[in-house]
């Protein structure tokens, strides 16, 4: 009987980390036996025995990426980075420390809502112990935790994983959001909806799922429980905030930011964007609603389009808007209807969560 071949060794390793725990990796990487490293946007980085770990500067709610890569780093994340920092074993033990991520479920999660350009994807997609054994080892987690780069490929693979029956989407591009944004005016009943929706055709496609995890949206939890449809009434539907710790809701997260990222690039090819490194290739259109891209591909776009071309490609009612046409010496009275209702609070954000 031939003897099993020892499990390969993981070289990669994403964590978040809130300020007590970069308090204590600063203290471990000062006081261990590593070389500093320079690296760009890089608040500290080190090189060990086989490996190097980075934590960056940028900052989002309080926590900072730190990035562990090398053939040696699954004995720095074991034996260093865990009992130390992290102040518990995960590595290996997902399955005995959070049983329930493994039992059958579905998440529900969306991507888009935070960027002025493209639509807003929400994604529902099932698991159960096989499902979630394959999608840890596929490196499927919060996509916030990714680079686009590895949700675009780990979004295909998980899509071809799933299969047509075990996740559904719902999708609005920029014209349509525009519509019902000017009907509704307000982004979380919008979303209700859209979660209600993805949940309600993945339940209907797997008719033995009972529980559904969401990332919480909303201030209040009754924004989506009044959305949900007959098979979503009949559910355990859980909400939870940042409850992408859950392999069925990052599994969301992933697929709906795949989605999300290539109509990104479809747009981005569309506008003629070029991506900075290599001109033949067709770059993204910028993410986001703050980064100064965002304005001046606004600009440039309107002023050879017409203010119309925003209803096209862009979420309307952020004040975005109001600056991109005033810079271009027009106002909302050049947009439809739908285009002169705003956001009551800044860029379309809203209480409750950000993404």
């Amino acid at each position: 009987m031939e003897a099993e071949a020892p499990a390969k060794k993981k070289t990669s390793f994403t964590y978040e980390l809130d300020n007590d725990q970069q308090e204590l990796l600063l203290g471990l990487m000062l006081a261990g036996n590593y070389r500093r490293r320079e690296v760009p946007y890089a608040l500290w980085s080190i090189e060990g025995g086989r490996f190097n770990a980075t934590l960056y500067e940028k900052e989002k709610h309080g926590r900072r990426k730190l990035c562990v890569q090398g053939s040696g780093a699954e004995d720095f994340v074991l034996f260093e980075l865990e009992p130390k920092v992290l102040g518990a074993a995960q590595l290996g033990y997902e399955k005995e420390l959070s049983p329930e991520l493994f039992s059958a479920h579905a998440g529900s999660d969306e991507s888009g809502k935070g960027d002025y350009f493209g639509p807003l994807v929400v994604c529902c997609a099932y698991t159960d112990d096989e499902l979630s054994g394959k999608m840890i080892e596929m490196g499927v987690k919060d996509c916030k935790q990714m680079s686009d780069r590895s949700v675009l490929t780990v979004g295909a693979k998980l899509r071809a994983l799933l299969g047509p029956t075990r996740y559904a989407t719902v999708k609005f591009g920029n014209a349509a959001y525009n519509r019902l944004y000017a009907k509704i005016r307000n982004v979380n009943r919008l979303l209700a909806w859209a979660h209600a929706t993805a949940i309600e055709e993945l339940l209907g496609r797997q008719g033995g799922c009972r529980r559904v995890v969401v990332d919480q949206f909303a201030a209040t939890e009754s924004t989506i429980l009044r959305a949900l449809k007959p098979l979503g009434r009949k559910a355990e539907v859980v909400q939870r905030h940042r409850a992408e710790s859950d392999i069925a809701v990052a599994a969301a997260s992933v697929i709906a930011r795949e989605l999300f990222l290539r109509d990104m690039l479809k747009m981005g090819a569309e506008c003629g964007l070029k991506d900075e490194s290599d001109e033949s290739r067709p770059a993204t259109m910028p993410l986001g609603a703050s980064d100064p891209r965002v304005r001046e591909t606004a600009e440039e776009m309107v002023k050879k389009n017409g203010p119309v071309w925003i209803m096209n490609h862009a979420k309307a009612h952020f004040q975005t808007t109001d600056k991109v046409l005033a810079a271009c010496g027009a106002s909302r009275a050049d947009l439809p209807p739908e285009g002169r209702v705003t956001s009551a609070v800044k860029n379309g954000e809203m209480k409750g969560k950000k993404k």
